[in-house]
């Protein structure tokens, strides 16, 4: 994985850290979200969703689901939670799957992620008054590259720059590997080795076969899963950013590897996007802006496929709240790759904690469906019918030679051979051109190679049908972080002026209706109107209405003032207030009051539910609205 969290400033951006104690607490006492099992003192890494905050993550998702799943014509699949080991062994996660842990020398209890620590470390070095320009390129130098050091040259970093345990002061021990899946066994025996899943990607590799079949055997074709992923974080801290259980909505967008191009990109080439390319990283420089079309004519994004689903992201990011100044696209260092990745971008997105990673978009090439074919020896290739049958040249091992393998590893010969023999073309040329031994892992074991039992011949083909394993491109929603950037992107407190006499700050999250928790409010004026016959009657009829227009809403018949409701129904983002008043029961006409600028109009109720709606799905304005019916005085 990426660096999650940069902390280099992004101008604009002050209020975000500014405002985070006020936003997290209104978080907390509004029910958005609070640490799971909190009344047993809670555990770290696990956080549960409030009424408000499950509302508002399940409008993100659904948004997300309308943005790709509808529009890109995706297939959808729903796979376990659990997954068995052989498939997470041969996806690579069994022994790739880690992170760099150090420790307290001293209090063993206290354990710190390698790469976090020293971006911390460098974050606090880059604040020094008296720093040079020097010592800022290499302390930036150091930080993008946190992540991609091995476990060597993180371990001689920590030595270099004398880094302590931030708790204690004492001695860290050297670097170790830490593989962060939750085992679990399965059935009452225990015997058959499983893990909770660290992605959702590998149910979509696993099912990939059966929905080609659905999708007719037409290449290219995605398929999206959103669920629940779990990693045992060394550290989680920082809200919902770092969970040991959190929500990820993946696709897997599977393409002839032969071809990069996307029939949409030019739809897409003009919208104009920040990158932070690897060089511009190295060299401790500013990110770039480009129009997609001029990065890819550029080379920084090399594939129209890739290009466009960035494209694609960062409009969803922005339809969603983000503010699109606050966006950018990083890529991974070379030496930061995730094992299975050939190019990956993250969408980076400035907030309190600095430029935390939200979405990652990887070129997966065709890494996973190879290891699951080699694992399983089922065909996950696809078969490309060709127009008129062509004259190939293709690369085999002699037969001999089959023989000779099949001698040299006795019991796993014949394991071996019909695995070289299942190679791709260009792996086959690979191990064609080999000068010296290589090592190979074939379901689990290894074996060494060597030229002298490898002999190859080239022979003509006639083919009718073309076999290639698909190429992937990955977008990957971290759901929780966009959650949280989100809401740190709409929240505002009202000028101290507008606050009048309330001495608690009136917070505001000034949500996207599609985002909002509730689409109204109904308030009564005061306790007479809340207790009388024919609001109840009114209320009623009008929650009915806004549900049958699939609505939601919510009530608040207290006995607070009129004013300190509307701030109540702020706080939660809810878009639009419906206020009961004596004029109500006698003509049946409501005020609304729209949230953000806090103006009113007087309508007939009948008229309401069909203007909120209108307005949720942005089909119509307030402006045209606050028009159209009586202009009261704004709040």
């Amino acid at each position: 994985a990426a660096p999650a969290v940069s902390s280099q400033a992004s101008p604009g951006g002050e209020s975000f850290a500014r405002n985070q104690k006020e936003l997290q607490e209104l978080c907390k006492r509004r029910f958005f979200y609070r640490p799971a099992f909190d009344i047993y003192g809670g555990v770290a890494g696990f956080f549960t969703y409030g009424p408000p905050g499950c509302a508002v993550k399940n409008n993100l998702i659904r948004q997300w689901r309308q943005h790709f799943v509808v529009e890109e014509s995706l297939l959808e699949v729903e796979d376990t939670c659990i997954m068995q080991h052989a498939v997470l062994k041969a996806s690579g996660h069994v022994d790739r799957f880690n992170d760099f842990m150090v420790k307290d020398v001293v209090d063993e209890s206290k354990f710190y992620r390698a790469d976090k620590l020293l971006e911390e470390v460098m974050d606090e070095k880059l604040k020094a008054a008296d720093i040079t320009d020097a010592q800022r390129q290499e302390y930036t130098v150091v930080r993008n590259q946190a992540d991609a050091y091995s476990r060597e040259e993180i371990g001689a970093i920590f030595k270099k720059y004398g880094i302590k345990s931030p708790e204690t002061g004492n001695d860290l021990s050297d670097p170790y590997e830490f593989n962060l899946m939750f085992p679990t066994p399965i059935g009452p025996g225990g015997y058959l080795q499983g893990y909770l899943r660290p992605e959702t990607a590998q149910g979509i590799f696993l099912n990939y076969k059966f929905c080609l079949e659905q999708n007719l055997n037409r290449l290219p074709f995605g398929v999206a899963q959103v669920g629940k992923s779990f990693r045992n974080e060394i550290a989680p801290r920082a809200g919902l950013t770092r969970q040991r259980e959190f929500t990820q909505a993946e696709i897997e967008f599977f393409v002839n590897p032969k071809n990069s191009d996307h029939p949409k990109f030019k739809s897409v080439e003009d919208v104009v996007v920040t990158f932070f390319h690897s060089n511009e990283q190295l060299a401790g420089k500013d990110p770039v802006t480009f129009s997609m079309g001029e990065a890819y004519s550029r080379g920084i994004i090399k594939s129209q496929i890739l290009g466009y689903f960035i494209v694609r992201t960062y409009l969803f990011l922005v339809s969603a709240g983000v503010k699109k100044e606050f966006i950018r696209f990083r890529q991974h260092l070379p030496t930061e790759m995730a094992h299975y990745a050939a190019d990956c971008w993250d969408a980076e997105v400035f907030c309190s904690l600095g430029w935390l990673e939200c979405v990652g978009i990887a070129d997966r090439s065709a890494f996973d469906l190879t290891c699951h074919a080699q694992a399983t020896k089922v065909d996950l290739q696809y078969k490309e019918v060709l127009d008129k049958p062509i004259e190939q040249e293709v690369l085999q091992l002699q037969k001999k030679s089959g023989i000779t393998v099949m001698k040299a590893f006795k019991k796993d010969g014949k394991m071996v051979k019909e695995w070289i023999e299942a190679l791709p073309q260009e792996q086959l040329a690979e191990l064609e051109a080999l000068k010296g031994p290589k090592k190979v892992d074939i379901n689990g074991q290894s074996f060494e190679l060597t030229p002298d039992l490898l002999q190859f011949e080239r022979k003509k083909e006639k083919i009718s049908v073309n076999s290639l394993t698909p190429g992937v491109i990955e977008p990957s929603f971290g759901i929780d972080r966009i959650f949280t950037v989100i809401m740190e992107h709409v929240y505002y407190a009202r000028p101290a002026e507008e606050a009048g006499d309330d001495k608690q700050k009136r917070g505001v999250l000034a949500l996207n209706a599609n985002m909002a928790p509730y689409k109204c409010c109904m308030l009564p004026l005061d306790q007479r109107i809340a207790r009388h016959e024919k609001y109840i009657s009114l209320a009623s009829a009008f929650r009915s209405e806004l549900s049958a227009l699939g609505l939601s809403s919510t009530s608040d018949e207290g006995g607070a003032t009129i004013g300190r409701k509307y701030a109540r129904n702020d706080e939660l983002g809810i878009p639009f207030a419906i206020t009961f008043d004596f004029t109500t029961l006698e003509d049946e006409t409501v005020t609304m009051r729209e949230r953000d600028c806090m103006q009113q109009i007087r309508l007939p109720l009948r008229e309401a539910a069909e203007l909120i709606r209108d307005l949720c799905a942005g089909e119509a304005q307030w402006e045209g609205a606050f028009k159209r019916f009586n202009l009261c005085l704004a709040q």
